[in-house]
């Protein structure tokens, strides 16, 4: 099944794909490279995979390079991009030549911005290989690192020319990672009327028996929300924010737990969720919203607080909420001296707000951390 859209008159595609296939190789001969690729995938990928879809690229005749890298968030530097131009230049790579990131939101991320600053842009194809990033980080040309402990502080906007999503690789995600990237999915439920919120509610055991059809549908949903929104306005200047939706929150959760307890504390999907019952508790406290969203990520097993009450200390929580409160204030999407996020109005209607209140982000922060 495919997907496109057009940006400045440049088509791109999605295809959701239940094996792999040979249509993939139809795809690299049209894109009318050099014969050249760099095929970056994450080491965490099952070693079977990455065999199977190397076979499948010599079908190609292209000369394959392959750079296994590790696309953790603390990876998510400088030091990894420049490991991937410097690989692009000492093997002589040009305009024409293919670069495929096999990988999740990280890899995914800094393999396309490489691919954005590389001679100003060569081929670039997309393979997500976690939930989070088959319903969202593939899709929309975002490209970033983290720098000086800013999330996505550096970063260009650059689309795949096409978009790979095997049921091969969800079949092999390890549970955790499966259910992480349903906020994703339930945020863009949340944002615009589709099937989604009522897929959650109803096919439960189908989503977790990972039915290809049921998850293919929650995919297709999910990246047509957000093509929508952001098919008109690529550099975020209005429509797109909404697609950030439980972000502010979320990605200030990720930083402060990070530096506290460890790295991949909480999954980038499972901060999500948090910061999405966060953003629709600062707009309404009272919004039964909450309550839609505390039930659906229940069902998934996935957390509605940051913290386990029964495991971690006072002091921890104090700490955890001084620096979760400071990293809002550095998020990228603040304009003036108000950090903004995304509220929700009774109708689902999403509207970009500054947080003006500084009690009441402290207040929900506290009420979310445990």
């Amino acid at each position: 099944m495919d997907i496109s859209y057009n940006i400045n008159n440049n088509r791109h595609n999605i295809s959701i794909e239940k094996k792999l296939s040979q249509k993939f190789i139809s795809q690299i001969e049209q894109a009318k490279s050099d014969k050249k690729i760099l095929l970056i995938y994450d080491k965490n990928i099952e070693s079977k995979f990455i065999k199977n879809f190397y076979e499948l690229l010599k079908l190609s005749g292209c000369k394959i390079f392959l750079l296994q890298l590790e696309g953790n968030k603390s990876n998510k530097n400088e030091k990894l991009l420049f490991k991937i131009l410097d690989f692009l230049i000492l093997k002589s790579f040009t305009k024409k030549s293919i670069l495929i990131s096999l990988g999740g939101g990280v890899l995914g991320d800094v393999c396309g911005l490489a691919a954005s600053l590389y001679l100003r842009g060569l081929i670039f194809y997309q393979i997500p290989s976690t939930m989070t990033a088959m319903v969202d980080s593939c899709l929309g040309g975002k490209t970033a690192i983290n720098y000086k402990k800013i999330i996505n502080s550096v970063g260009s906007y650059y689309h795949p020319y096409h978009v790979y999503i095997f049921n091969d690789l969800i079949q092999t995600l390890p549970n955790k990672e499966f259910l992480s990237g349903i906020p994703e999915i339930l945020k863009c439920g949340l944002i615009k009327k589709n099937k989604i919120i009522r897929y959650l509610n109803n096919k439960k055991e189908s989503i977790i028996a990972r039915e290809f059809e049921i998850i293919k549908e929650l995919i297709v949903e999910s990246l047509s929300t957000k093509i929508h929104f952001f098919q008109n306005d690529i550099n975020e200047k209005n429509t797109r924010l909404y697609l950030n939706f439980g972000h502010t929150f979320a990605h200030a959760f990720e930083m402060s737990t990070a530096k506290l307890i460890k790295n991949d504390y909480l999954r980038h999907g499972e901060a999500v969720g948090i910061g999405i019952l966060c953003e629709l508790y600062y707009a309404n406290r009272k919004s039964k919203q909450i309550d839609i969203v505390q039930k659906i990520l229940s069902d998934f097993n996935l957390p509605i607080k940051v913290l386990d009450e029964n495991k971690y200390d006072s002091k921890l929580i104090q700490k955890i909420q001084s620096q979760t409160y400071k990293y809002i204030f550095l998020d990228k999407k603040k304009i003036n001296n108000n950090p903004r996020y995304i509220s929700l109005k009774k109708n689902f209607i999403p509207k970009t707000e500054e947080m003006k209140n500084n009690e009441l982000i402290d207040e929900t922060i506290f009420k979310f951390i445990k």
